[in-house]
């Protein structure tokens, strides 16, 4: 039987894995740090600090999963995790899990990423053209990570591959990012304050991110692989899309914010290796993956 441990299973990405993951014939176990979350009861739940070694290794010793999906990271909270110390503790736990994950027998990995390891005034990402220099703490460590385990995985002949995530909205999301933002001001009747808008992003919604790891997790590819829609939108866009739909666009402030200094003006995807080689397609357009969110909010909100 195929056996997936997921770490960060209660996390924004990993937590929409799960349902795929057992439809697609995966046991799955599922790894919270806290408290067992009730996300699926198909799957089998650990608790598990992966940021001590013992643990990881009584863990995956009693799992002896042949497959690993690792998203676990250090909490990803707008504004903290880009700077945070606990990024470099969580290149040596991964590495550890890793290892011990090869020892048990483990036969595919598939390790979540970042666009923010890409250099990012090129603007358009390809694996395989763009330079990689990210200029975080958090770009940095996982591309000093992903490079780490393409060496270790070509010398131990383990099967692996990287996603590298851009834009993903949606479900579960912190409530300060900006979909999540605006479609909580909005629901609310406040103000959606605003940056000019201008910025072009790749984004998706979050279960197709997941549904793409997913389906890269069954596939033989290996090396980087971005995990994006391909689709070019500016932000100015989203906003009045959500606004559209919620019916409240008199109360878009675009211009209210400052933008960060030196932000890239374009960052999107290039998706040639997920929709040829894994042979990926998203089932979310924006619109309906909006609609999608706004769903999700309205349902909290009223909870």
């Amino acid at each position: 039987m195929k056996k997936v441990l997921v770490t960060g299973a209660g996390g924004f990405v990993g937590r929409h894995s799960l349902k795929t993951l057992v439809e697609r014939g995966f046991e799955v176990h599922a790894v919270a740090s806290k408290t067992l979350p009730t996300v699926n009861s198909d799957c089998i739940w650990h608790l598990a600090n992966l940021l001590d070694h013992t643990s990881i290794k009584e863990l995956v010793g009693k799992v002896k999963p042949t497959h690993l999906l690792h998203f676990a990271w250090c909490y990803t909270v707008p504004g903290q995790y880009w700077k945070s110390q606990d990024n470099f503790l969580w290149v040596q736990a991964s590495l550890e899990l890793l290892r011990q994950f090869r020892e048990q027998g483990g036969d595919r990995v598939v390790i979540g990423g970042t666009c923010a390891e890409y250099d990012w005034k090129y603007g358009y990402c390809s694996e395989l053209v763009t330079p990689l220099n990210p200029d975080t703490p958090y770009g940095i460590c996982k591309n000093a990570l992903q490079e780490i385990v393409s060496c270790y995985c070509e010398t131990t002949s383990l099967s692996s591959a990287w996603g590298r995530i851009f834009f993903p909205y949606g479900a579960y999301e912190y409530p300060n990012r900006l979909v999540s933002s605006v479609i909580l001001s909005l629901l609310k009747g406040e103000p959606a304050r605003c940056s000019h808008g201008n910025q072009i992003r790749d984004f998706m919604y979050v279960q197709d991110v997941a549904d793409a790891f997913v389906a890269l997790l069954e596939s033989e590819v290996t090396r980087s692989v971005n995990i994006g829609s391909g689709q070019a939108i500016a932000i100015k866009d989203v906003v009045y899309k959500i606004a559209d739909i919620i019916g409240r666009a008199d109360l878009v402030q675009l211009g209210a914010i400052a933008s960060a200094a030196k932000e890239t003006p374009l960052l999107v995807a290039d998706v040639t290796r997920l929709s040829n080689e894994v042979g990926w397609q998203p089932k979310f357009n924006l619109e309906r993956g909006l609609r999608q969110a706004i769903i999700c909010w309205e349902k909290q909100l009223l909870s």
